[in-house]
């Protein structure tokens, strides 16, 4: 199809610069695919940039799919002994340097150290951790609304700062 070849690669590097990990980019960029080729009745008549926003729609939901479950499927996948499709060492170094991940992991590093204290340790326990919200304000010793706007101020503080690094043809959320 005309529309993969097209989008393939902006969606890939969409989704390698989320996830930060090459590999789990491609399977979700082949998900992401999977279900906009189900899907392709209700699109074949829309415009390339209709198409293009429902694709990184999908796209971003992959990714939060993945970074809520990743836990618990790859303890599925090695459960059932599931051969996960391999890529090259060329291929993932090609598709980390057109993603541009070694500086964008720097940015991100140095973007999260300035935030304030208060916000990374926020971070840690409800994005890094996952944990619940009432649990991150119980370690906190703050209340669960506070812990919520802590979150909440962190990773606006963070988007704005990676709003400038948007790879070419990215779609903004």
């Amino acid at each position: 199809m005309d529309f993969y070849e097209r989008e393939r690669e902006v969606v890939m590097v969409f989704v390698a610069r989320r996830t930060l990990d090459v590999t789990v980019a491609a399977d979700l960029t082949a998900e992401t695919f999977a279900l906009a080729l189900g899907s392709w009745p209700r699109l074949c008549d829309r415009s390339v940039e209709e198409v293009r926003a429902w694709l990184f729609t999908v796209a971003r939901r992959q990714v939060s799919r993945y970074l809520r479950r990743a836990r618990v499927e790859r303890r599925a996948v090695e459960r059932l002994g599931i051969r996960v499709p391999q890529i090259h060492e060329d291929d993932i170094a090609m598709i980390e340097q057109r993603a541009g991940l070694s500086e964008l992991r720097s940015m991100l590093g140095s973007e999260l150290a300035r935030l304030s204290g208060e916000q990374r340790d926020a971070l840690r326990l409800r994005v890094v951790e996952e944990r619940p919200y009432e649990e991150v304000a119980q370690t906190l010793g703050i209340s669960e609304q506070a812990a919520r706007a802590r979150v909440s101020r962190g990773l606006r503080a963070l988007a704005r700062a990676m709003e400038p690094h948007r790879a070419p043809g990215e779609v903004s959320p």
